[in-house]
């Protein structure tokens, strides 16, 4: 969670991620004002920028993409890691962004250029945290290994490695104006290190040899070499930042560090572990720091001239504890996810928390107080559950949904998405609408039945039904009663009867236990045919067993799977059952033998539900591997894939005319899926699939090798996507382009002559698409659209056979003067990947001969033209202030002059009275 600048408010709006998207909530009135619209992938990772203009979003597959928070637009977008984006960080200008990953990498971004500077590697676990230095160009970043890493990012390598940590380091802090270093690691040990920037001071005119040597004392000639660079690389990290521990500052809470982090003047410090309590600390500044130690020293003094001592001791220093104070612990009502802190400018400090629950709670902390106490202003919660929602029931008229979990059922409405009802109950693990939509019936993991009545909202009966856990319900086809099966080796049968209420004349709906069927194992599922003429129940021993429901008497058994079977339906006409397992099979059987027609290879892992869709043999089945599928159980085969969900999908229900499914998941999401009228071709289906399948598998692959770059600390930030392929296939295209209508262009004036008239020249549809613009300004428009962000990974993958004819344009367009920066660019990675080849081509030498020519004017005459720029912006701010100075005076002086008249006017009124 992160607190975010809107509207030019600080401290009012926080952005939050829900699955895929960010959410940006208003704390003061709790309402959803922005939502960041993602793709498929779900959010890891949020950095506000220091503008308050844009939000840098990690995500899932190690995609970042940053925001306009004035527009909620995607503005850039970043491509560069291979998993998780785990940690995000801008510099204090904004102008760069560094982040960190599961791939245990971390790339420096260029927001401006959006393009990659460049990856460092080092890490061998994950990053946890990364932090720029403001005053210095060095970054520093913790990770899983144990280890603090400096980077110098002027050199682009690792200079200092701190190794004092015995676990892994989960998050750290900069305080003290970056003098300070505090780690948070897996025990209740803060560990504070001091920060001491070394200034190279070297005497410009010393000889370099003078410099690096050490002089040998008499004797030792040939050794002189080894002494030196023993002597020399004895602290080479020395050179740059000193780092000495100066203790710990103990936390309360026992279990390793989750967050760790600071406000943006860094005055306070605040942390939390898996618990509920987040320990906010106060950063003494230098001023306070120098106060106390005058109060110290009095004391000193005073203790001293008491002790008839001549001097007081000089080495009054403070201690940790007293310079790092702690301030308060804030008790959140559950487990914390994550926190940010702000300074308001009336002095309070605001804490948001987000729960693991589920929760925003927002927290003020009065400073002014003797005692600050954090006080809870607001609250965020939305209409649903706080735990993982276990079942899903459709009523009859298909507009309600039901979804029930461990705290509670909830009724929503399907058309606008809106909680209607919410009832308090016991962990639901099964529900149905009782026929007519007016009750619910939940069954729950103590063996309950509860029975709710949806107008008043509340638990009309609640009986004893099994000894264990109730698994199963479902309702007879002739809708006068229900089945269900539990833990404890039970099926039973219960009817719906009107009974007497005893406080209203009227009477109300109950359920009579009316038969039992007692098996060996426990069971897992229980479903009626539609004919009511059989009973199918699932058991533990992996099998499922058919029964008549008249008399009980066993009909099948249908035996197959390795595992357990789950989850089953039969379909509209009787004649098929289909099962899923949590061996990650669906089985379709015949009813009428109890053969198995085909046995479908379905998840990645288990299958929790199954279910058919009405009037037809197709059927949808929800896996723990996050996807919803739906098949045909006649002709065997998979027709889609729903992909939405992050992580396992529970439960799923289908509404009785089939047009809507709703899921839900371990992602905290329930997601609603309508039926559209278009058609679907399976042939279209396949080829995206494999076309998905391929974009994947490129993504996977190994990186190219740039020519000449050295595979160790530092590499190019970006990585090979399908995007970088088809940008590269658009550059040859037009390169191609270019090179048949320049020669179609020859042959024309060839003809023109031999003629001697001048002959019609047939334009190129694209080009006339384009306005009629020449080959050579085509290339130029096709290499404009090829993102900044993904230009070098383009020109990795483009063959160099391409590369003679773009280094003729790139002379040509640049003695042009258009686009000089990016073209600059673009041939400076150019020349370093192919600088063999280039360099041993005689055809090219004339060529870059005058593209160093061009390219040396040009980027001068830029250059100036910025320059130019630059000193008339900042004569235009120096007026601005001048002009806001003077304004500023001339208010100061109004407001003195009225004080002075109100004053004289007050004394009056004195006098006047005496």
């Amino acid at each position: 969670v992160a607190f975010v600048a809107l509207r030019g408010e600080r401290g009012r709006y926080v952005a939050v991620p829900a699955c895929e998207h960010v959410f940006v909530w208003d704390t003061r009135k709790g309402e959803k004002v922005l939502i960041l619209k993602g793709l498929k992938q779900q959010v890891s990772c949020l950095c506000p920028s220091p503008d308050g203009l844009h939000l840098a979003v990690g995500y899932e597959d190690g995609a970042i993409r940053v925001f306009s928070l004035l527009s909620g637009e995607l503005t850039i977008t970043f491509n560069g890691h291979r998993a998780a984006v785990t940690a995000l960080q801008y510099d204090h200008l904004g102008g760069r962004l560094v982040s960190g990953s599961k791939d245990t990498e971390v790339i420096v971004w260029d927001v401006i250029n959006e393009s990659g500077l460049y990856r460092l590697r080092g890490h061998k676990d994950v990053i946890t945290q990364v932090l720029f230095l403001k005053e210095k160009n060095l970054l520093v970043t913790c990770g899983k290994d144990t280890l603090v890493k400096w980077w110098d990012l002027d050199t682009q390598h690792c200079f200092k490695t701190l190794v004092g940590h015995r676990a892994e380091v989960w998050g750290m802090a900069l305080l003290s104006k970056e003098r300070r270093l505090i780690t948070g690691s897996a025990d209740s040990e803060l560990r504070v290190w001091d920060l001491t920037y070394i200034q190279e001071v070297k005497d410009p005119d010393e000889p370099e040899s003078k410099k690096s040597k050490v002089s040998p004392s008499p004797g030792t000639e040939e050794n002189t070499e080894e002494d030196e660079t023993l002597e020399l690389d004895e602290h080479p990290e020395e050179r740059i930042v000193k780092c000495s521990k100066v203790g710990s500052i103990m936390r309360e809470g026992r279990d390793r560090v989750v967050t760790l982090g600071t406000d943006q003047m860094g005055k306070f410090l605040a942390c939390h572990g898996t618990d509920a309590v987040l320990e906010v600390f106060s950063v003494l500044s230098e001023e306070e720091i120098q106060k106390k130690l005058e109060k110290k020293m009095k004391k000193a003094r005073k203790k001293a001239k008491q002790n008839s001592e001549e001097e007081p001791d000089r080495s009054v220093e403070l201690s940790l504890q007293e310079e790092i104070q702690r301030v308060t612990n804030v008790k959140a009502s559950s487990k914390i996810k994550s926190f940010d802190l702000i300074l308001s400018p009336k002095g309070e400090l605001k804490m948001i928390l987000l729960l693991q629950n589920n929760v925003i709670e927002l927290y003020n902390l009065d400073l002014s107080a003797q005692i600050p106490q954090a006080v809870r202003v607001s609250r965020i919660t939305i209409g649903g559950h706080r735990s993982d929602v276990r079942t899903l029931a459709f009523s009859s008229d298909n507009i309600a949904i039901l979804s029930a979990a461990a705290e509670s059922v909830k009724i929503w409405n399907r058309s606008t998405l809106q909680c209607i009802r919410t009832m308090e109950c016991e962990y639901a693990l099964c529900s149905l609408f009782v026929p007519g939509d007016r009750q619910v019936i939940i069954g729950t993991k103590t063996g309950k039945l509860q029975l709710y009545d949806l107008a008043s909202g509340s638990l009309i009966e609640a009986l004893d039904a099994h000894d264990g856990a109730v698994w199963s319900i479902a309702l007879s086809p002739d809708q006068h009663g229900f089945v269900t099966g539990g833990a404890d080796k039970c099926v039973k049968f219960w009817e719906f009867e009107l009974v007497k209420d005893e406080s209203s004349v009227q009477k109300r709906l109950s359920m009579k236990h009316v038969r039992i069927l007692q098996l060996d194992e426990d069971v897992l599922c229980v479903r009626y045919s539609p004919s009511q003429k059989l009973l199918a129940v699932s058991l533990l021993d992996c099998t499922v067993k058919v029964f008549y429901v008249d008399t009980l008497k066993f009909f099948l058994s249908l035996y197959g799977h390795k595992l357990p079977v789950l989850c089953m339906d039969i379909c509209y006409d009787g004649t098929l059952i289909a099962t899923g397992s949590a061996d990650r099979n669906v089985k379709i059987w015949g009813l009428d033998f109890g053969d198995c027609h085909r046995s479908l290879f379905a998840h990645d892992d288990s299958v929790m539900y199954l279910q058919f869709v009405p009037k037809s043999h197709l059927f949808f089945t929800a896996g723990k591997d996050s996807k919803i599928k739906q098949w045909d159980a006649d002709k065997f085969e998979h027709i889609q894939t729903l992909e939405g969900h992050h992580q396992e999908v529970w439960c799923l229900a289908l509404s009785p005319n089939g047009d809507y499914v709703v899921s839900a998941s371990h992602d905290k999401s329930l997601r609603l899926w309508e039926r559209t009228r278009e058609p679907l071709i399976l042939e279209e289906e396949r080829e995206m699939q494999q076309e998905a399948e391929y974009e994947e598998s490129v993504a996977k692959e190994e990186q190219p090798v740039v020519a000449g770059e050295r595979q160790g600390e530092t590499g190019l930030a970006g990585k090979k996507t399908i995007e970088t392929i088809k940008a590269a296939e658009r550059i040859m295209e037009a390169v191609e382009l270019y090179r048949e209508e320049t020669a179609k262009q020859k042959e024309h004036n060839a003809i023109c002559k031999a003629a001697g008239k001048e002959v019609p020249f047939p334009v190129n549809p694209i080009l006339r698409a384009y306005g009629n613009i020449t080959p050579s300004a085509y290339v130029l428009e096709v290499f404009k659209k090829v993102k900044s962000s993904e230009l070098e990974e383009s020109l990795l993958v483009l063959p160099f056979s391409y590369v003679p004819d773009l280094l003729r344009l790139f002379n040509e367009y640049i003695q042009q003067g258009s686009d000089v920066e990016l073209l600059c660019r673009a041939l400076l990675f150019l020349l370093k990947i192919h600088f063999g080849q280039i360099t041993s081509n005689q055809m090219l030498v004339t060529v870059i001969e005058n593209l160093k020519k061009t390219t040396i004017s040009r980027v001068s005459e830029a250059r100036d033209v910025f320059g130019f720029n630059m000193a008339g912006l900042q004569f235009l701010k120096r007026e601005i202030e001048a002009k806001d100075e003077v304004a500023f005076f001339a208010d100061a002086t109004e407001r003195f002059e009225e004080k002075k008249r109100k004053r004289k006017k007050k004394e009056k009124m004195v006098l006047a009275m005496l």
